[in-house]
């Protein structure tokens, strides 16, 4: 009987340490109604050459890697030419279209192939999950020469 008591012991213990922990994984980033995502480079309807710059803003939040839990922060994820958003209650995806920068990047090198395309920004948490009201960018448009 002692035997089973202490059992059942540490299974509540364990249940309970898990459940404590779960939501902290599962979080999504950190937001406040302030929060702001951008473009800063390239302007929305710019002519750029095949390989370009973008430049990232951020306001209302700070910046931190991919893997580092730190309260109000993330990091950018660009999507390019993305018409349907993927779920943001799961990790994004990498692809071609969407572009992580998971070491805490503000700006990037392109290259595009020429005609027109769309850029936009979605910030992520440690674990690449947008937030429950996910901080996005306006989707700008650039003519690539």
């Amino acid at each position: 009987m002692k035997l089973k008591t202490i059992f059942s012991t540490l299974l509540l213990v364990f249940s309970l340490s898990f459940l404590g922990i779960m939501p902290q994984f599962a979080a999504n980033a950190a937001t406040s109604s302030d929060a702001r995502v951008y473009i800063i480079n390239p302007a929305d309807g710019e002519v750029v050459p095949e390989t370009f710059t973008v430049q990232f803003g951020l306001s209302g939040l700070g910046i931190a890697p991919s893997g580092v839990k730190e309260d109000n922060t993330g990091h950018h994820h660009l999507f390019v030419d993305v018409s349907n958003y993927p779920d943001f209650t799961q990790p994004l995806p990498t692809t071609d279209h969407i572009l992580h920068f998971g070491g805490g990047q503000t700006e990037t090198q392109l290259t595009l192939t020429p005609g027109e395309h769309t850029l936009q920004l979605v910030l992520g948490n440690f674990a690449h999950i947008p937030s429950d009201d996910p901080v996005i960018s306006k989707k700008i448009t650039v003519y690539v020469q």
